[in-house]
């Protein structure tokens, strides 16, 4: 599968537009994690569990957009955008990132 953040994909022919196709994942963050993360953000240096688990996050909601274009029969996704939305929570917070994209078929 290709993947673009541009509407066209240089060099290629698209012979059918599919539709927008979207992935979603989900990351919880406890209050324990907050926390320590709080103290990393004082101190100083990075948080780097939270990267982590963002940069997983956004893999399965890019995965999770590719299954569904690929289903259609597309073999790229044009237009590709992340979006992270924090979703807030009881015991800490949620955030949901969504992929989405045009879902296309360009000759090979």
């Amino acid at each position: 599968m290709l993947f673009s953040s541009t509407s066209s994909l240089e060099g290629k022919n698209i012979i059918e537009y599919y539709g927008v196709v979207t992935g979603e994942s989900l990351i919880g963050a406890n209050v324990y994690k907050d926390l320590f993360s709080g103290v990393r953000d004082v101190v100083g240096g990075r948080t780097s569990r939270y990267e982590i688990e963002i940069q997983e996050a956004r893999l399965l909601a890019i995965e999770s957009m590719e299954e569904k274009a690929h289903d259609l029969g597309a073999n790229a996704i044009i237009g590709l955008k992340l979006d992270y939305s924090n979703l807030g929570g009881t015991m800490g917070n949620t955030i949901l990132i969504t992929a989405y994209g045009t879902a296309v078929k360009f000759e090979e």
